[in-house]
């Protein structure tokens, strides 16, 4: 695994924000000096060698109208785990799926984090996952305030 100069630069560019642009790539290598093609080739390279982990879009939903939104953590059984957390993470409206260890006396052990424009929305999505999943014992944790979403920066 070697990454050379032009690596270097293309990293500096993608870990801060990518143009909205619907060819966000050329706009880098515009940037760069370079042809779209080698920047995207060199992208995934750093990808399959590990050096990326993972390049992915970050929705700052409450820019894009999303205000109303919570933490749902579900009590599932632990062999219901996968399918329950898979059912809830084919809902568009859900950003983040995951199960935690949890102290024995909270119980809810499977989050998913919701997004929705208002709190009818939100509680109706809530609904109709409860519907989906059947289960019934949750709690709705509303996100008050969001403190900060930033790209990290390695050089």
């Amino acid at each position: 695994m070697t990454i050379d100069n032009i690596d270097r630069r293309i990293l500096a560019e993608i870990q801060g924000d990518i143009p909205v642009n619907p060819r966000p790539f050329k706009v880098l290598a515009d940037k760069l000096d370079l042809d779209e093609n080698e920047v995207i080739t060199r992208i995934a390279r750093l990808e399959e060698q590990g050096i990326i982990r993972r390049l992915a879009a970050v929705l700052r939903h409450r820019d894009a109208g999303y205000v109303v939104n919570a933490m749902v953590a579900w009590k599932v059984e632990p062999d219901r785990l996968d399918q329950v957390g898979e059912s809830l993470a084919k809902f568009s409206a859900v950003s983040h799926c995951y199960d935690r260890e949890v102290p024995l006396d909270f119980g809810y052990n499977l989050f998913s984090m919701i997004h929705a424009r208002s709190q009818e929305e939100l509680t109706a999505l809530i609904q109709e996952m409860k519907k989906v999943t059947g289960i019934s014992d949750y709690q709705v944790i509303p996100t008050i305030r969001e403190f900060k979403k930033l790209s990290m920066k390695y050089f």
